[in-house]
């Protein structure tokens, strides 16, 4: 099956996704819990991501998949051969607060490589999409990053964990950011936040997220013309394209200048400075 027509059938499975999200969230009452004690789940992240199992299975009967409400496979990210990365819902949170910041996540790695990428916002009316190799598209529309060359003139993009303690040594990034960009948006979906650059809404995003989060809007972010990449190395083992531990993504001109900031940042934390 060409990587068209793998599109084609991600596009309409996000899309209905999307239904169910919006029609859940209309009818209101839907249960939730904590994962691992902070990390919220609905009844709807479940019965969606049911449903585009099912979907996959059905079109992709031989192929392996990965998703948030799936325990994480680490065979499958270190020998990724034709892989789906679906996040059911990227802002669970935002969902359940009654938020527009919500998205569907469909990625195809194919070799180690994300292939076919598909972000769909059910409540702002977008679908981001996007091909290796031909390019990013909203709405049937292409995309491109921003031509912000300057940090001063940056608004950059970027999230935090759920567990409260991890949270105090990034507030140095945070502020190495604030004092040197424009400002700071945090939205609370890194698949949007990664389309956001790819459509020149943000000029930089910096995050640690999981393969989910970022298998769709990486390759969108990247076809649409931002440099991707991390803050460090990789632990190795798992493909690039799947490692979302210090990712970085930004206009070209901004990708070394904040990489360079937040390792400062970093490095002043450590008392290295």
């Amino acid at each position: 099956m060409s990587p068209e027509q793998r599109l084609e059938i991600a596009v309409d499975i996000a899309t209905h996704a999307g239904r169910l999200i919006v029609e859940a969230r209309d009818a209101g009452g839907f249960g939730q819990r904590y994962k691992h004690g902070q990390e919220l789940v609905t009844d709807t992240d479940v019965e969606v991501d049911t449903y585009i199992e099912e979907r996959l299975q059905a079109s992709f009967p031989e192929e392996a998949r990965l998703s948030e409400e799936l325990a994480p496979d680490r065979e499958a990210l270190e020998h990724p051969r034709d892989l789906w990365v679906v996040d059911p819902i990227d802002g669970t949170v935002n969902f359940a607060h009654g938020l527009h910041h919500v998205a569907v996540s469909i990625g195809w790695v194919s070799g180690g490589r994300l292939r076919v990428g598909v972000v769909h916002a059910p409540f702002l009316g977008e679908t981001y999409t996007a091909l290796a190799g031909r390019g990013a598209w909203c709405n049937g529309e292409p995309m491109r990053v921003s031509r912000t060359r300057e940090l001063s003139r940056a608004l950059v993009g970027t999230g935090f964990p759920y567990r409260r303690d991890s949270r105090p040594p990034l507030m140095r990034r945070l502020m190495a950011v604030l004092s040197r960009c424009q400002d700071v948006r945090r939205a609370g979906s890194a698949a949007l936040d990664l389309c956001a650059v790819a459509s020149g809404r943000l000029d930089a995003y910096y995050e640690s997220i999981t393969p989910w989060d970022l298998a769709a809007g990486l390759l969108i972010a990247r076809e649409a013309g931002a440099r991707t990449g991390h803050l460090y190395p990789g632990p190795g083992g798992i493909p690039e394209d799947l490692y979302g531990e210090n990712l970085l993504v930004a206009t070209p001109a901004l990708h070394e200048p904040l990489g360079e900031l937040l390792r400062h940042a970093d490095a002043s934390e450590l008392g290295q400075l």
